[in-house]
């Protein structure tokens, strides 16, 4: 009877630890905590600057993200460049494409109205 309650005991204990991991992952920004989500407000993951982009090119003032990317890429491509990512500036509302050759990153940032190369920086 023992074995049993010290093995309903150690599992106790482990349900309690499980059910506290997320509270530990909120504190620490891993998760939405009780109070709304932890969304970043700058860099490549900062919803704000997502729903921006997707507001924009819904109200039919920005090119969609696919048809700069079709018209981009392959530029690169033919000189070299592999693609790797990009993300949408909401600040200065700019596509930021991220391309490397021989292991050096180039950014080339484009008008998300016209798909134009706007500035390419190493």
């Amino acid at each position: 009877m023992s074995r049993i309650f010290a093995a309903f005991a150690a599992l106790s204990l482990i349900a309690g630890s499980l059910s506290a991991a997320p509270a530990l992952a909120q504190s620490r920004g891993g998760l939405p905590s009780a109070s709304g989500p932890n969304i970043p407000t700058r860099g490549p993951m900062a919803r704000g600057d997502q729903a921006m982009a997707r507001e924009q090119m819904q109200a039919g003032r920005n090119m969609p993200i696919r048809d700069i990317e079709r018209r981009l890429v392959p530029q690169y491509q033919r000189r070299g460049y592999e693609y790797l990512t990009f993300e949408y500036d909401g600040e200065s509302e700019i596509y930021r494409f991220k391309f490397i050759r021989d292991g050096r990153v180039i950014f080339v940032d484009a008008d998300p109205r016209t798909g134009r190369v706007v500035n390419e920086q190493e």
